[in-house]
């Protein structure tokens, strides 16, 4: 069932880490809303003709932050966009605060464990390409929550079923529009 006709056209960011369910549930709330969906990273690549692995591995982390800005300032349409959001984007400074001017910004969580499972075959991870994955996951949780955290609202993918969880993020979307 579709939600009724948005009060605002604004976008929607979802932020988070790695395997919480941004490009997951990204599309099915574009398609709730009727919006656009694009996940950041896709979009890169297909801007620059490589995949994000062989970005870090040949220029670097810094250059691919660069493209993500470069991505979020003038990249993508400014209405009616579900945007997922690649999970070190908002920890640029300045970053989050740029998500905001544009839209509304949603942060997905999952507990460690999760995002351990949900990334285990995934080789498109280069900062989890490491001996020691679970510690990775540990620390960059660490740092990068309390960024996570500074969104308009957080939503938990954990243990919730796919249609409860598309709900709850697509109406609270929508009741904050109403305030801002």
């Amino acid at each position: 069932m579709s939600m009724p006709h948005t009060i605002t056209e604004k976008n929607l960011y979802l932020v988070g880490f790695m395997g919480v369910g941004k490009s997951h549930f990204g599309r099915l709330v574009a398609d709730e809303l009727g919006f656009r969906f694009l996940d950041s990273d896709n979009e890169i690549e297909k801007k620059v003709h490589q995949a994000v692995p062989e970005i870090f591995k040949e220029h670097g982390e810094a250059y691919f932050r660069s493209l993500e800005k470069e991505f979020i300032q003038s990249g993508h349409s400014n209405i009616k966009s579900v945007v997922a959001c690649g999970g070190g984007l908002v920890m640029a400074p300045g970053m989050m605060d740029l998500l905001k001017s544009k839209g509304i910004v949603v942060s997905l969580f999952a507990s460690e464990k999760s995002i351990l499972e949900r990334t285990m075959r995934n080789e498109n991870r280069p900062l989890l390409d490491v001996g020691d994955r679970e510690g990775a996951i540990r620390k960059l949780l660490l740092e990068r929550t309390p960024t996570y955290l500074k969104s308009h609202f957080s939503v938990s993918t954990e243990g919730r079923t796919v249609s409860d969880v598309v709900t709850s993020i697509a109406r609270s979307y929508q009741e904050f529009t109403k305030r801002v």
